[in-house]
């Protein structure tokens, strides 16, 4: 039985990658304006114009891919033939990782021997998209679907996102910040660094001063924690920054030989609840605290 890799569209990937891979994508909506959108690589509004939009004062609001939407593509690669590996936007973050699985028991429901393995990423944007790069590549050489299950268990919590916001107002809609932090932040031009924390949630971790600094941090953090970078591909997202991704990603290949460093756009879905100007490195690293 052939294995297919499954995800949803917060894996912020480029769209060549997953199609290459044959690697079907399951889309996240957004309400934007008071008009629906579907998370489908920039191509119902584009990144820049929805970035745009939410400078101007627009709110977007996500909602979850249902069970009903999970089931039918479970269904029909099942019904193909497939066995399936799900690889999902952390269930810290989303119901949509509970849905999958509500989805799955009713596909075993009438189909007892199809073969769907769900994965709770504990990862957002490109730190989920990291694990469907590794799960590809052992799929490519010839790994069982237990063996890529059982690494990513093991590995993901090495999985490291450090990124830092330019507007503190997104934070404090969110209720990670307060009010009064956040009116200070904002005079004192603090800038938080956050990460994905074990448990799969945005934690705020440390504050600087001014933008610049702050993504001299993102880079100390990857040089001090990173394992492996010599052989590792590290990504970089961005929330409509790309000048400030390039930024980072200069300084990392000026001073240290990896892999590669992908940058790629933030979606739309993580990007209605930090704003415009996030940016996010993800890598390889030590275990999650």
């Amino acid at each position: 039985m052939n294995t297919i890799i499954i995800t949803d569209s917060n894996c912020d990937l480029p769209e060549e990658f997953l199609e290459k891979n044959n690697i079907p994508v399951i889309p996240f909506h957004f309400n934007l304006n008071g008009k629906d959108y579907v998370d489908n690589f920039g191509k119902s509004i584009g990144y820049k114009e929805f970035y745009d939009e939410l400078r101007k004062g627009r709110i977007s609001t996500t909602s979850q891919i249902s069970p009903y939407t999970y089931e039918e593509h479970f269904r029909k690669y099942v019904t193909e033939g497939y066995s399936i590996i799900y690889i999902g936007f952390s269930s810290a973050l989303s119901e949509s990782y509970n849905h999958s699985l509500l989805a799955r028991e009713n596909v075993l429901q009438d189909i007892p021997d199809a073969d769907i393995t769900i994965i709770d990423s504990k990862a957002a944007s490109v730190g989920q998209g990291l694990l469907i790069q590794k799960a590809t590549e052992m799929l490519k050489a010839g790994k069982t679907n237990n063996e890529i299950f059982t690494w990513i268990e093991s590995n993901k919590m090495k999985v490291n996102h450090w990124f830092t916001v330019d507007s503190l107002d997104y934070l404090k809609r969110g209720g990670r910040l307060s009010a009064t932090s956040a009116t200070l932040g904002t005079i004192m031009n603090i800038k938080p660094l956050l990460i994905v924390d074990k448990e799969g949630k945005l934690t705020p971790v440390k504050k600087v001063r001014g933008r610049k600094k702050a993504i001299s941090e993102l880079f100390d953090e990857f040089k001090n924690t990173g394992i492996n970078i010599n052989d590792e591909t590290v990504y970089i997202s961005h929330a409509d920054c790309f000048e400030d991704a390039q930024y980072l990603k200069d300084m990392i290949i000026e001073e240290l030989k990896v892999k590669d460093v992908s940058i790629n756009y933030l979606g739309p879905i993580i990007g209605s609840h930090t704003g415009p100007g996030l940016l996010c490195i993800v890598f390889m690293g030590q275990e999650r605290t």
